[in-house]
């Protein structure tokens, strides 16, 4: 293996590292692991089938002392918080949280202050599962919610999966839980308690509760549907924002959904929790629900640690409308193909389609159809395309929709979409998008752009392989001195590649330490031994990382020609493309 040149961090995040190293001390990976996926010995490490794809051959493998794992089938690796993140959909955050919790290790013993917050925290999520326990025993005794319930057509294994429950009439909840030596000024602070007439009391009375749970299946709110009919009463009470609680970040059902997402390779996310209930009652757990359509880049970036692909299924009235809008380039930009689901003629919403019938749910799922021309349809319809007029209010709000669209592509694509339906040219539609935008693009130094880690990096996973065969052959570097670090993707693969191809010193830090070990493994896994094939894997690799990255210069310098109008400007990106055509000719042969 080549040797680095180590120079240590002495910054804030020492505490960071002494709380990961604390952890990973405590916890064997492989034990970890182990509950997710069936490991058996090979060697010095363990292997198993895949919990990323569906392989039949084993290609997970685990070294138990390099404390690191790596997925051939999908060219995901890391350390034991990178596995948690990737199976539980936890940000590190919540991953650090999820196994201190497994090693008996308090994190708040290692933050800069002194640990009130997390140690509140812990208070927080301690009586809100309390309350969910509450409501669940009052639910089991209380003869107007079990036959509401039945009335819903709950059955039993849905109403334990969601923790469902029921609140009471009075002030029962806060009297237990100051037994249980919590605070009013906690029990609000929860989400759990309101001030009534100078006093404390429960915030929830005499409602179906239906418990917000984190990704981990820990609640952290609840939303209170009214059971009884009130005059002037709210339908839904649901949790303000809280430490524990915040909605725009919240996916209602992920814990249950996420293994479904991943199996299926796409979500579906709808407007009602009980849309949600209803969908998993019948086996089709793949689906989650926001808070109504307030649909969010934090909702998307959940989701798409499982899948790519995700549908909506909202009310096509101005707030979903509105939602659907603001979601297409966000989930464009982030790598999400984005789809709308519509239900047949009849179906008021997805609880009372799956009442109806099961297969018509799992029809409207299956054939989802482009947002964007979704959403052209309904443009279509709302403004008169006959008229001068009409075609201008349909530009403005489709271009409004696609401008921000990173790809240049799926820009012209739509572009293309808009006109046909519109009933103009993709020209027009260019001069209108924006002369502004023209001139931003014309400034930016395109033929020098960098490698952007994207949505989905372990579609760059060979950019691992080829740094774990510079690691473990160095001599095969002369024959590869085209290669430079900034061809490779990400700060951590730049990094080492600097100091493996220019003996750039290595900044020690804890992503660098992981990904070495992933190379290795990656290393002693599949190039151990030096041969003609290492070395001709090594130069088809060095070629397609090259090829791509003319390919990303060249999509830039296409999406600039698409809004250029100064012919001199255009005839001078013609000529970058045709140099770049040709380079990116000869890289594959």
């Amino acid at each position: 293996m080549a040797k680095f040149n180590h120079l240590y961090l002495n910054c804030a995040s020492i505490l960071l590292v002494e709380a990961k190293e604390e952890i990973r001390t405590r916890l064997n990976i492989e034990d970890v692991i182990g509950q997710y996926v069936q490991l058996k010995r090979a060697g010095r490490n363990f292997k198993g089938l895949s919990p990323f794809s569906q392989e039949k051959t084993p290609s997970f493998i685990v070294s138990p002392d390099k404390h690191i794992w790596h997925d051939f089938s999908s060219g995901k690796g890391g350390d034991v918080f990178a596995f948690v993140m990737e199976m539980e959909g936890l940000d590190f955050k919540g991953a650090m949280e999820l196994l201190a919790r497994k090693a008996g290790v308090d994190p708040s013993q290692f933050n800069r202050g002194d640990g009130s917050l997390s140690k509140k925290r812990e208070r927080l999520f301690k009586a809100v599962d309390l309350a969910a326990n509450f409501y669940q025993q009052i639910f089991v005794r209380t003869p107007m919610a079990i036959e509401y319930f039945k009335k819903r057509r709950l059955n039993k294994q849905v109403i334990s999966d969601f923790r469902l429950g029921f609140s009471p009439t009075n002030n029962e909840l806060c009297t237990a839980l100051t037994k249980r030596d919590f605070t009013g000024v906690e029990l609000r602070d929860a989400g759990l308690a309101v001030n009534r007439r100078g006093r404390i009391g429960d915030m929830f009375r005499g409602r179906m509760m239906v418990p917000l749970m984190d990704a981990q299946g820990r609640p952290i709110g609840f939303t209170a549907r009214m059971v009884a009919n009130e005059p002037n009463a709210p339908k839904y009470i649901n949790t303000p924002q809280t430490l524990l609680y915040d909605k725009s970040r919240h996916v209602f059902g992920l814990h249950l959904a996420k293994d479904a997402i991943r199996q299926a390779d796409f979500a579906v996310i709808v407007e009602g929790n009980m849309d949600v209930i209803a969908s998993h009652q019948v086996d089709v757990k793949n689906v989650v629900a926001t808070a109504g359509t307030a649909l969010t880049e934090h909702h998307l970036r959940a989701l798409s640690r499982f899948t790519q692909d995700v549908r909506l299924c909202f009310d096509a009235d101005k707030a979903g409308i509105a939602a659907t809008e603001r979601a297409i380039a966000i989930a464009s930009n982030m790598g999400i193909n984005l789809g709308i689901i519509t239900l047949p003629s009849g179906a008021k919403d997805p609880d009372e389609l799956v009442q109806q019938d099961k297969n018509l749910w799992l029809q409207a799922i299956a054939a989802p159809q482009d947002a964007v021309q979704w959403l052209l349809k309904i443009y279509a319809k709302r403004f008169d395309l006959a008229t001068a007029a009409g075609k201008r209010q349909a530009t403005d709000q489709a271009l409004e929709v696609v401008r921000h669209l990173s790809d240049p592509v799926l820009l012209e694509h739509y572009l293309g979409l808009i006109a046909a339906e519109v009933g103009v040219s993709v020209g027009a539609l260019s001069k209108k998008l924006g002369h502004e935008s023209a001139v931003q693009k014309s400034a930016e130094p395109i033929a020098k752009k960098m490698p952007i880690a994207p949505s989905d990096p372990n579609k760059f996973a060979h950019h691992d392989h080829l740094l774990a065969i510079f690691l473990a052959h160095p001599e095969i570097l002369e024959e590869l001195k085209t290669m430079l670090p900034s061809d490779f993707l990400g700060q951590t693969r730049q990094a080492i590649a600097a100091n493996i191809l220019q003996s750039v010193p290595l900044l020690q830090s804890d992503e660098i330490r992981v990904k070495i070990g992933e190379l290795e493994l990656i290393a002693q896994a599949k190039y151990s031994q030096f041969s003609s094939e290492v070395k001709s894997d090594a130069t088809d690799i060095a070629k397609r990382i090259k090829r791509e990255n003319k390919q990303i210069q060249r999509n830039e310098l296409a999406k600039r020609l698409f809004l250029t109008e100064d012919q001199a400007q255009r005839a001078e990106i013609n000529q970058q493309i045709k140099k770049l055509d040709k380079q990116i000719e000869a890289l594959k042969r």
